[in-house]
Protein backbone atom coordinates (compact mmCIF):
# COMPACT_ATOMS: atom_id res chain seq x y z
CA UNK A 1 0.00 0.00 0.00
CA UNK A 2 1.32 3.52 -1.38
CA UNK A 3 0.74 5.68 2.14
CA UNK A 4 1.62 2.63 4.57
CA UNK A 5 2.67 3.72 7.88
CA UNK A 6 2.07 7.61 7.05
CA UNK A 7 0.47 10.13 9.14
CA UNK A 8 -1.57 12.54 7.15
CA UNK A 9 -3.84 15.26 8.07
CA UNK A 10 -6.23 16.08 5.89
CA UNK A 11 -8.97 19.54 6.53
CA UNK A 12 -12.59 19.09 4.49
CA UNK A 13 -12.78 15.14 5.53
CA UNK A 14 -16.41 15.36 5.81
CA UNK A 15 -17.57 15.68 2.21
CA UNK A 16 -16.67 16.05 -1.08
CA UNK A 17 -13.34 15.76 -2.43
CA UNK A 18 -11.81 16.09 0.98
CA UNK A 19 -14.11 12.62 2.36
CA UNK A 20 -12.80 10.88 -0.58
CA UNK A 21 -9.31 11.93 -0.54
CA UNK A 22 -8.88 10.56 3.50
CA UNK A 23 -10.59 7.32 2.34
CA UNK A 24 -8.66 6.18 -0.17
CA UNK A 25 -5.87 7.62 2.03
CA UNK A 26 -6.73 5.28 4.84
CA UNK A 27 -7.01 2.24 1.99
CA UNK A 28 -3.90 2.47 1.24
CA UNK A 29 -2.55 2.49 4.90
CA UNK A 30 -2.36 5.77 5.82
CA UNK A 31 -3.59 7.42 9.49
CA UNK A 32 -5.33 9.90 8.58
CA UNK A 33 -6.53 12.78 11.17
CA UNK A 34 -9.74 14.60 9.41
CA UNK A 35 -10.95 18.08 10.74
CA UNK A 36 -13.63 19.44 9.52
CA UNK A 37 -16.30 21.94 11.42
CA UNK A 38 -19.14 19.71 9.96
CA UNK A 39 -18.65 16.87 12.95
CA UNK A 40 -21.63 15.15 12.09
CA UNK A 41 -20.14 14.50 8.66
CA UNK A 42 -17.07 13.97 10.37
CA UNK A 43 -18.51 11.70 12.74
CA UNK A 44 -20.19 9.42 9.92
CA UNK A 45 -16.88 9.24 7.73
CA UNK A 46 -14.35 8.05 10.80
CA UNK A 47 -17.45 5.55 11.62
CA UNK A 48 -17.31 4.37 7.72
CA UNK A 49 -13.30 3.69 8.26
CA UNK A 50 -13.49 2.20 11.66
CA UNK A 51 -16.11 -0.34 9.95
CA UNK A 52 -13.57 -1.56 6.95
CA UNK A 53 -10.94 -1.36 9.37
CA UNK A 54 -9.42 1.68 8.65
CA UNK A 55 -7.04 3.97 10.66
CA UNK A 56 -9.09 7.61 10.67
CA UNK A 57 -9.42 9.84 13.38
CA UNK A 58 -11.92 13.06 13.40
CA UNK A 59 -11.00 16.00 14.98
CA UNK A 60 -13.35 19.25 15.21
CA UNK A 61 -11.54 22.23 13.27
CA UNK A 62 -12.88 25.78 12.40
CA UNK A 63 -10.34 26.87 9.22
CA UNK A 64 -11.92 30.57 10.76
CA UNK A 65 -11.10 30.46 14.34
CA UNK A 66 -7.50 30.74 15.37
CA UNK A 67 -7.77 29.43 18.16
CA UNK A 68 -9.40 26.22 16.73
CA UNK A 69 -6.61 26.04 14.70
CA UNK A 70 -4.02 26.01 17.07
CA UNK A 71 -5.93 23.33 19.08
CA UNK A 72 -6.39 20.93 16.64
CA UNK A 73 -2.83 21.51 15.79
CA UNK A 74 -1.37 20.47 19.09
CA UNK A 75 -4.31 17.62 19.42
CA UNK A 76 -2.91 16.24 16.39
CA UNK A 77 0.96 16.95 17.45
CA UNK A 78 0.05 15.11 21.06
CA UNK A 79 -1.07 12.14 19.53
CA UNK A 80 1.85 11.33 16.87
CA UNK A 81 4.40 14.27 17.59
CA UNK A 82 5.13 14.55 13.38
CA UNK A 83 3.17 14.46 10.56
CA UNK A 84 4.16 13.13 7.40
CA UNK A 85 1.61 15.26 4.70
CA UNK A 86 -0.64 17.84 5.23
CA UNK A 87 -3.69 18.26 2.62
CA UNK A 88 -5.29 21.49 2.85
CA UNK A 89 -8.84 20.45 1.11
CA UNK A 90 -11.41 22.21 3.25
CA UNK A 91 -13.28 24.93 0.97
CA UNK A 92 -16.26 27.05 1.13
CA UNK A 93 -18.40 29.68 -1.65
CA UNK A 94 -21.22 31.46 -2.08
CA UNK A 95 -21.82 32.12 -5.46
CA UNK A 96 -22.54 35.72 -6.18
CA UNK A 97 -21.57 38.90 -8.48
CA UNK A 98 -18.94 40.76 -6.85
CA UNK A 99 -21.05 43.75 -6.35
CA UNK A 100 -23.31 41.95 -3.94
CA UNK A 101 -20.82 40.38 -1.65
CA UNK A 102 -21.54 41.37 2.50
CA UNK A 103 -18.37 42.53 4.11
CA UNK A 104 -18.73 39.15 6.79
CA UNK A 105 -19.33 37.03 3.27
CA UNK A 106 -15.93 38.45 1.97
CA UNK A 107 -14.00 37.70 5.61
CA UNK A 108 -15.72 34.24 5.71
CA UNK A 109 -14.40 32.87 2.13
CA UNK A 110 -10.65 34.31 3.08
CA UNK A 111 -10.47 32.87 6.25
CA UNK A 112 -11.97 29.22 5.44
CA UNK A 113 -9.92 29.30 1.87
CA UNK A 114 -6.63 31.26 2.44
CA UNK A 115 -5.78 32.41 6.17
CA UNK A 116 -7.10 29.11 7.53
CA UNK A 117 -4.89 27.22 5.21
CA UNK A 118 -1.75 29.60 5.71
CA UNK A 119 -2.40 29.40 9.59
CA UNK A 120 -2.68 25.41 9.66
CA UNK A 121 0.42 24.68 7.55
CA UNK A 122 2.10 26.89 10.17
CA UNK A 123 1.46 25.39 12.67
CA UNK A 124 1.99 21.63 11.74
CA UNK A 125 5.40 22.87 10.05
CA UNK A 126 8.29 22.27 12.46
CA UNK A 127 8.39 18.49 13.35
CA UNK A 128 8.50 18.31 9.81
CA UNK A 129 11.21 20.53 9.45
CA UNK A 130 13.17 19.38 11.79
CA UNK A 131 12.94 16.09 10.07
CA UNK A 132 13.78 17.17 6.74
CA UNK A 133 10.56 15.24 5.35
CA UNK A 134 7.30 16.01 4.64
CA UNK A 135 4.69 16.32 1.86
CA UNK A 136 2.32 19.65 1.66
CA UNK A 137 -0.91 19.20 -0.77
CA UNK A 138 -2.57 22.38 -1.17
CA UNK A 139 -6.08 22.15 -2.52
CA UNK A 140 -7.23 25.48 -4.71
CA UNK A 141 -9.22 25.71 -7.54
CA UNK A 142 -9.13 26.74 -11.48
CA UNK A 143 -10.81 29.60 -10.03
CA UNK A 144 -8.10 30.81 -8.88
CA UNK A 145 -6.07 30.20 -12.09
CA UNK A 146 -9.04 31.50 -14.86
CA UNK A 147 -10.83 33.88 -12.52
CA UNK A 148 -14.83 32.40 -12.32
CA UNK A 149 -18.21 34.87 -12.79
CA UNK A 150 -19.53 34.93 -9.23
CA UNK A 151 -16.84 33.51 -7.45
CA UNK A 152 -14.79 37.09 -7.28
CA UNK A 153 -13.51 36.52 -3.70
CA UNK A 154 -13.24 33.13 -3.89
CA UNK A 155 -10.98 33.27 -6.76
CA UNK A 156 -8.80 35.30 -5.25
CA UNK A 157 -8.27 33.40 -2.34
CA UNK A 158 -7.57 30.43 -4.15
CA UNK A 159 -5.18 32.44 -6.63
CA UNK A 160 -3.75 33.15 -3.03
CA UNK A 161 -3.30 29.61 -2.43
CA UNK A 162 -1.62 29.05 -5.71
CA UNK A 163 0.99 31.82 -4.62
CA UNK A 164 1.19 30.47 -1.49
CA UNK A 165 2.43 26.78 -2.77
CA UNK A 166 4.70 28.10 -4.84
CA UNK A 167 6.58 30.50 -2.46
CA UNK A 168 6.17 27.74 0.50
CA UNK A 169 7.92 25.25 -2.02
CA UNK A 170 11.30 27.70 -2.94
CA UNK A 171 11.91 28.46 1.06
CA UNK A 172 11.03 24.64 2.49
CA UNK A 173 13.09 22.70 -0.67
CA UNK A 174 15.70 23.14 1.76
CA UNK A 175 14.48 20.87 4.39
CA UNK A 176 13.05 18.31 1.73
CA UNK A 177 9.43 18.85 2.05
CA UNK A 178 7.52 19.19 -1.14
CA UNK A 179 5.17 21.64 -1.52
CA UNK A 180 2.12 21.16 -4.62
CA UNK A 181 -1.30 22.55 -5.40
CA UNK A 182 -4.00 20.54 -6.86
CA UNK A 183 -6.77 22.34 -8.58
CA UNK A 184 -9.98 20.44 -9.40
CA UNK A 185 -12.72 22.02 -12.25
CA UNK A 186 -16.61 21.13 -11.42
CA UNK A 187 -16.83 18.21 -9.10
CA UNK A 188 -19.42 16.34 -7.63
CA UNK A 189 -19.64 18.08 -4.57
CA UNK A 190 -22.03 19.29 -2.05
CA UNK A 191 -20.83 22.74 -3.02
CA UNK A 192 -21.35 22.34 -7.15
CA UNK A 193 -24.80 20.57 -5.96
CA UNK A 194 -25.99 23.76 -4.82
CA UNK A 195 -25.50 26.00 -7.96
CA UNK A 196 -28.40 26.93 -10.22
CA UNK A 197 -29.04 23.45 -12.82
CA UNK A 198 -28.75 25.63 -15.38
CA UNK A 199 -25.09 26.57 -14.37
CA UNK A 200 -24.45 22.87 -13.58
CA UNK A 201 -25.34 22.33 -17.06
CA UNK A 202 -23.50 25.20 -18.78
CA UNK A 203 -20.19 23.62 -16.95
CA UNK A 204 -20.86 20.61 -18.08
CA UNK A 205 -21.02 21.27 -21.66
CA UNK A 206 -18.18 23.22 -21.78
CA UNK A 207 -15.88 20.53 -20.31
CA UNK A 208 -14.19 18.39 -23.08
CA UNK A 209 -14.81 15.18 -21.49
CA UNK A 210 -18.56 16.14 -21.49
CA UNK A 211 -19.02 15.23 -17.52
CA UNK A 212 -18.08 16.71 -14.03
CA UNK A 213 -15.00 15.31 -12.22
CA UNK A 214 -15.65 13.03 -9.12
CA UNK A 215 -14.38 13.15 -6.24
CA UNK A 216 -12.11 10.09 -5.89
CA UNK A 217 -10.41 11.61 -9.24
CA UNK A 218 -9.27 14.40 -7.18
CA UNK A 219 -8.15 12.35 -4.63
CA UNK A 220 -6.03 9.90 -7.06
CA UNK A 221 -4.11 13.54 -7.91
CA UNK A 222 -3.35 14.10 -4.45
CA UNK A 223 -1.77 10.92 -3.41
CA UNK A 224 0.01 10.88 -6.51
CA UNK A 225 1.35 14.59 -4.94
CA UNK A 226 1.85 12.57 -1.41
CA UNK A 227 3.36 9.62 -2.45
CA UNK A 228 6.91 8.43 -3.51
CA UNK A 229 6.53 8.70 -7.41
CA UNK A 230 6.78 12.56 -7.04
CA UNK A 231 9.45 12.94 -5.01
CA UNK A 232 11.45 15.41 -7.36
CA UNK A 233 8.07 17.54 -8.39
CA UNK A 234 7.83 20.61 -5.96
CA UNK A 235 5.90 24.49 -6.70
CA UNK A 236 3.89 22.40 -8.99
CA UNK A 237 0.05 23.30 -9.80
CA UNK A 238 -1.68 20.43 -11.34
CA UNK A 239 -5.33 21.09 -12.98
CA UNK A 240 -7.41 18.26 -12.84
CA UNK A 241 -10.74 19.41 -14.45
CA UNK A 242 -11.62 17.34 -17.98
CA UNK A 243 -9.42 19.61 -19.88
CA UNK A 244 -11.47 22.38 -18.96
CA UNK A 245 -8.79 25.42 -18.53
CA UNK A 246 -6.20 24.41 -20.57
CA UNK A 247 -3.75 27.71 -19.58
CA UNK A 248 -0.32 27.55 -19.09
Amino acid sequence: MEMQDRTIVLTGGASGIGRATALLLAREGAHVFVGDRDQGGGEKVAAEAAAAGLRLDYLPLDLADPASVAGFANTVHARVGRVDGLVNAAGWDRIEPFLQNPPEMVDQVLSINLAGPLRLTRALLDPMVSAMQGKIVNISSDAGRVGSTGETIYAAAKGGIIAFTKSLARELARYRINVNCVCPGPTDTPLFNRQPERMREALTRAIPFRRIAQPEEIAEAVMFFLGRRSDYLTGQVLSVSGGLTMVG
